[in-house]
């Protein structure tokens, strides 16, 4: 534990000049602590009770009146990331995630479909980046979702949650967009993007990876074209012939090696020295088919068309380890701005513990080369 407590130091210390005052700053470590405790639910009263504190106002105010700003540390979060696990071979995956409220005033709530319920429910819907290299995954960036005819019309609604006039309505292919533009202007290093179908499909945002030259596996609808104009990507796989699938792995899940039958079609790209190319993905035991689109450099392999694909599963990790061991759910705020607060401090909890957990499995793995073995 005071390797945790080194190791969360070193991080708070990276962004304490991102808080005016002093007070919050040292607040702000005591929340992490909380958020990593062992605690049922990690919310205001809970976390003031762990720091030792008699009521939760201090960590109230911590989220929503104090002075700092959430972005810059987001931005310290992600330096820190890159510097402990960075990889030029990383995959950034996308993908949103809900948030079940209560009540109509939090930002953003309403009844919409949440992936996480499997259903439509009252929620939050936040789009997040996550960082998946062969050190660990954590998630590096987020942006909370507005919807446009229940929030960003009604702008007084918008302003009693805190929302500025100056906040526009951004469909979530659109903030995914916005955060990937941040990690490529910060240098992240990484080799490919992955995302799921609802990022997929969007034929804007695969435009603007591609002219920035961004190589991608993404998830698609069987009805989404092939080409512009062409037929759709059930419609060209269905037309090959049954020898050009393959059978491969997409890497290790939680029940072993995730196999399936894999194809992959070139299609016409005017990219030098990039091709792109529709990858279709069966199950070997229902026959169950799923689609991409891909982009990136023209020797790539079907294999790592493939594990690109098999990569998007870490965020789901992320999201899983930061709701339940980060309270990344756990919040008890309803203005815009509370919600970056609370959900950058549960990523920094949660990218710390990531390092954590990777330190420890490299200091493992030299015990043994060395025929030590560990307490």
């Amino acid at each position: 534990m005071e390797g945790w407590d080194a190791e969360l130091a070193c991080l708070h210390d990276r962004f304490g000049d991102s808080f005016l005052r002093s007070e919050p700053r040292q607040r702000a470590l005591r929340y992490m602590w909380g958020l990593l405790a062992p605690l049922e639910r990690k919310n205001g009263w809970t976390l003031a009770e762990d720091a030792g504190e008699a009521t939760p106002d201090g960590m109230q105010r911590l989220l929503n009146d104090a002075v700092w700003d959430a972005d810059e540390v987001r931005d310290r979060v992600r330096e820190y990331v890159v510097e402990r696990l960075g990889d030029p071979e990383a995959v950034l995956v996308g993908d949103d995630t809900g948030f079940l409220k209560k009540g109509t005033e939090s930002a953003g709530v309403q009844r919409q479909y949440s992936g996480t319920a499997g259903r439509t429910e009252n929620c939050q819907i936040g789009t997040f980046l996550a960082y998946a290299s062969r050190h660990g995954r954590t998630l590096i960036d987020r942006e909370l979702y507005l919807p446009e005819h229940t929030w960003i019309a009604d702008r007084e609604r918008c302003r009693a949650a805190g929302i500025g006039d100056e906040v526009a309505f951004a469909t979530k292919p659109k903030q995914f967009q916005v955060i990937l533009a941040r990690a490529l202007d910060a240098g992240v290093p990484f080799a490919w993007v992955t995302a799921d179908e609802a990022f997929g499909q969007n034929a804007e945002l695969r435009g603007w990876m591609a002219d920035r030259d961004v190589a991608f596996v993404m998830a698609t609808r069987s009805t989404n074209l092939a080409t512009p104009g062409g037929v759709s990507v059930a419609e060209l796989v269905a037309d090959q012939p049954a020898g050009r699938w393959h059978r491969r792995s997409a890497g290790t899940g939680a029940h072993g090696e995730r196999i399936y039958d894999w194809l992959r079609i070139a299609v016409p790209c005017d990219v030098p020295g990039r091709k792109r190319w529709v990858l279709a993905r069966r199950s070997i035991s229902d026959g169950e088919l799923a689609y991409y689109h891909c982009f990136g450099p023209a020797n790539t392999t079907l294999k790592t068309l493939v594990e690109v694909a098999g990569a998007r599963w870490a965020i789901e990790e992320c999201f899983q380890t930061a709701k339940n061991e980060c309270g990344l759910d756990h919040y008890q705020v309803r203005k815009y701005a509370a919600w970056y607060r609370h959900i950058t401090l549960s990523m920094a909890a949660h990218a710390c513990l990531t390092v954590i957990r990777a330190a420890e499995r490299a200091r493992k793995r030299g015990l043994r080369s060395t025929g030590l073995t560990s307490w």
